[in-house]
């Protein structure tokens, strides 16, 4: 068997849920996000993709988006909560997700939003931050 993207089995210990939320896409980026399986999070955005993180320019492509997470998500826990799912026009569908995102040092609510195209690949996903001007800038990276 040759595959050029290997997409690790999912024997997830426990059913992964989110209120509101039966897209797969969206409970396997949440699932491989949290282990550290950071290719596959990746292999779930169609070739264009993007996501927008906060304080960052947007990221396109799989390739980019595994490098930055390889970089910028270790040690970080997504703990969503519930979601609602919209359809939009081109048979597009925006998800919604709120809950928070934990670090060693730190908790935060977050929102993250996702638009997927036909074939359910992550076109777009926006990471925002749900706290204070005050909290936000106790939370900026250092350059």
């Amino acid at each position: 068997m040759t595959s050029a993207k290997s997409i690790p089995s999912t024997q997830p210990k426990e059913e992964f849920q989110i209120e509101g939320i039966t897209e797969s896409n969206i409970l396997r980026y949440f699932e491989t996000l949290n282990a550290g399986e950071f290719e596959a999070t990746a292999t779930l955005f169609a070739e264009d993709g993007v996501m927008h993180p906060p304080f960052e320019s947007d990221i396109v492509g799989p390739d980019a988006i595994a490098t930055y997470l390889k970089q910028e998500a270790q040690n970080v826990k997504a703990l969503p909560h519930q979601g609602i799912a919209d359809n939009l026009e081109n048979e597009q569908i925006q998800v919604q997700v709120t809950g928070k995102a934990q670090t060693s040092w730190c908790g935060v609510n977050v929102l993250w939003l996702f638009i997927l195209n036909q074939q359910r690949q992550i076109l777009y996903t926006r990471i925002k931050l749900l706290a204070s001007p005050q909290e936000l800038l106790s939370m900026r990276p250092e350059k």
